[in-house]
C-alpha cells in the first residue's frame, strides 16, 4: 500500500476516509460527514486528548469533514487545506449553517446588539467566516448582524467572494501579533501560519506546515541570481519568513516569540547557527 502523509490523508489502522480504499489499509472506511467549525478558533491536535501537541489551528466558519466522534473528540479534515487531526466535539457548531462574509480585521469583537458600548460575547480573527442576515446602522456605525446572534462591525467583514490585493500587506498586519505554535490565527500565529492565513485573505489556498509549503507555492528562485523581491519567500529547516523588499523580511519567530520585521542578511547569520542555511527561496 502507498505510503501517504497522515497530515493530509485521514487514515489510521482501524478508520480510514473512503477517498482511501485501495490506497492505505485499514479495518473500516467511512465517507465522513460535513460539518463546520462553531468556535472562534479550534485548536487542532495529533492525539484525542488536551496533551497532545497541537499541529494547528481552525477558525469559524471553516468546512471540515467528520469521520469520528469518541470521547468528546472529533477526527476531522479541513476542506480548505486538507488538514488532518483531532479536535474537540464542542468545537464543531450545532446546527448547519452557510457563512457569507470573511474577518479583514487582524480580530474583531461579537457584540450582543449593535451597540459598540455592550460588552463583547466573543471576538473572532482575521479569516472567521460568519454568516450575516442583516445591515443596520446605530448611531452612524454600521453593523452586520449574525444569522447565529450578536453584531459585528460592518468594516470588519467582507463578502466571501472578495479578497485582498496583496497578502504582503495582509501579512504586515500582524506585526506584533504574539508567536504561538500551531498558531493560525489573530490571537497567535507561527511562521508557515502567517504565511498561509495572508495568502488565504489574498485569495491564494496554500498547504499549512513549512514543509509542505517549501514544495509547493510558487516557483524556486537562486538568490544568486534573480534578486529576492516583496513577497518572496525565504525557507530553512522548519521556518519561513515573507520578504517585504530585497533585503527585509516579516516572520513569526520564537526569537523575539511575536512576528517581527528582521533584515535577511541578520536572520540568515542567526538562525545559521542553530539551524544552517536558507534552503529554499520561492516566489508565489
Amino acid at each position: 500500500m502507498t505510503t501517504l502523509d497522515r497530515r493530509l490523508h485521514a487514515h489510521r489502522p482501524d478508520l480510514a476516509d473512503a477517498r482511501l480504499e485501495g490506497k492505505v489499509d485499514a479495518t473500516r472506511f467511512t465517507a465522513g460527514t460535513p460539518a463546520r467549525i462553531g468556535t472562534p478558533v479550534a485548536d487542532v491536535h495529533s492525539a484525542p486528548r488536551s496533551d497532545a501537541g497541537m499541529d494547528t489551528q481552525f477558525l469559524h466558519g471553516d468546512a471540515v469533514r467528520v469521520f469520528e466522534q469518541r470521547e468528546g473528540w472529533a477526527w476531522v479534515q479541513a476542506e480548505h487545506d486538507g488538514y488532518v487531526g483531532y479536535v474537540s466535539t464542542n468545537a464543531l457548531a450545532d446546527t448547519d449553517f452557510t457563512p457569507t462574509h470573511r474577518v479583514t480585521a487582524q480580530r474583531s469583537f461579537v457584540y450582543p446588539e449593535p451597540e459598540l458600548k455592550k460588552p463583547a460575547i466573543a471576538a473572532h480573527s482575521m479569516g472567521a467566516a460568519v454568516s450575516v442576515s442583516e445591515i443596520v446602522e446605530n448611531r452612524g456605525t454600521q453593523y452586520m448582524l449574525l444569522a447565529s446572534g450578536g453584531a459585528m462591525i460592518a468594516g470588519h467583514l467582507q463578502p466571501l467572494a472578495s479578497h485582498q490585493e496583496d497578502y504582503v500587506t495582509v501579512a504586515e498586519i500582524f506585526l506584533h501579533t504574539p508567536y504561538l505554535w500551531g498558531g493560525t490565527s489573530g490571537f497567535g500565529i507561527d511562521c508557515s501560519g502567517l504565511v498561509q492565513l495572508s495568502m488565504r485573505m489574498a485569495g491564494k489556498t496554500v498547504l499549512r506546515d513549512t514543509d509542505m509549503q517549501a514544495d509547493s507555492i510558487g516557483t524556486l528562485i537562486d538568490p544568486a541570481e534573480t534578486a529576492v523581491q516583496r513577497g518572496d519567500l525565504v525557507f530553512w529547516k522548519g521556518h519561513v519568513a515573507i520578504m517585504l523588499d530585497h533585503e527585509m523580511m516579516l516572520h513569526a519567530n520564537g526569537n523575539t516569540m511575536t512576528v517581527a520585521r528582521e533584515p535577511l542578511s541578520d536572520a540568515i547569520e542567526r538562525i545559521e547557527r542553530l539551524y544552517g542555511r536558507p534552503t529554499h527561496y520561492r516566489r508565489p
